[in-house]
């Protein structure tokens, strides 16, 4: 099968597209025909071997610490069950199912084996597109604003990075849960933040967020640009600072008013995203749709830092 593979680190011209050997489902996975994959920050992070400060040195244990361990990256995927393992009963051939893959990655390739666990049966109304593009921004935002925040009707929240696959999830889940949101951004994004439900915008280019004015219950900042003393200055008695890009040291700081750390990857979080786009609820902003032989150009998109929403990949 073709897959996009990397074996060293660097800029996205190390990816390149090959013939890997077809991946067989153990006893409790499925094998499922890719249709649409993410390539995301985490992606190219990894990649890149650019990691949050402090966190080079264990990443590069996990991941490989000369050269990639595992050498097909992509988490957030979308597909067709091809094959199915001995032991797996809820799901059969040609069941539509997304996901994500998490440690275990491999999704920019034509097929991918995932445990059955990890799949989800994709509602027939949502595309292969937006499935794999809702995932990784959605259930970071769902767990931050769900389960390290409490996130409610008048709850102010302030979202960094309001354009980005985390953000632009994070401003509409917001609002679904009442919130009253205000998103940073450019602007350029402006338009796009504020019809996804936006009540105020930003330009990070005009206003210096260390010296705004605003105080908010919940700020979650998707960009990494904030530390943990610039970020209180932003909260309301009471409120509640989110660094899902937290660096080594702010991970070891992060008590009290300051969350951080890894996000789940629950089958229930991405069956509850899967029915908001189906309901018309969420939307989801897709930046590129391209071929696997133009992936290395999805890179530089997100490499770029000016990636709108999501960069999705079709093998």
């Amino acid at each position: 099968m073709r897959a996009a593979l990397f074996d060293r680190y660097g800029g996205p011209e190390v990816v390149r597209i090959t013939e890997v050997p077809r991946p067989e489902p153990g006893r409790n996975d499925v094998l499922v025909q890719v249709r649409a994959a993410a390539v995301t920050s985490a992606d190219a992070r990894i990649r890149g071997a650019r990691f949050p400060r402090g966190f080079g040195a264990p990443a590069r244990l996990a991941f490989g610490v000369r050269r990639p361990r595992r050498r097909v990256l992509g988490s957030a995927f979308s597909g067709v069950v091809a094959a199915v393992g001995p032991a797996v009963e809820a799901l059969s051939v040609g069941d539509e199912v997304a996901g994500m893959a998490g440690m275990r990655m491999g999704a920019h390739a034509e097929l991918l084996v995932v445990p059955a666990a990890r799949a989800v049966r994709k509602p027939a109304a949502v595309s292969h597109e937006d499935a794999a593009g809702v995932l990784f921004g959605g259930t970071t935002a769902l767990h931050y604003l769900r389960e390290k925040a409490t996130v409610g009707p008048g709850t102010t929240v302030l979202v960094n990075g309001a354009s980005g696959a985390v953000g632009t999830c994070a401003v509409q889940l917001g609002k679904l849960r009442g919130a009253v949101v205000t998103a940073v951004t450019s602007r350029p994004n402006a338009a796009l933040v504020t019809s996804l439900g936006a009540d105020d915008v930003i330009d990070h280019t005009v206003t210096d967020l260390s010296s705004s004015a605003g105080r908010y219950d919940v700020v979650l900042d998707t960009v990494g640009n904030l530390t943990i003393d610039s970020g209180r200055r932003l909260l309301a008695p009471g409120g509640r600072l989110l660094l899902p890009v937290a660096t080594l040291g702010q991970a070891l700081r992060a008590r009290g008013d300051v969350a951080a750390g890894s996000s789940r990857e629950r089958a229930d979080d991405v069956a509850h995203l899967l029915r908001l786009v189906e309901d018309g609820q969420l939307r989801v902003v897709l930046d590129k749709v391209v071929g696997l032989d133009d992936i290395a150009d999805v890179h530089r998109r997100v490499d770029s830092g000016r990636k709108v929403g999501n960069a999705i990949v079709c093998p």
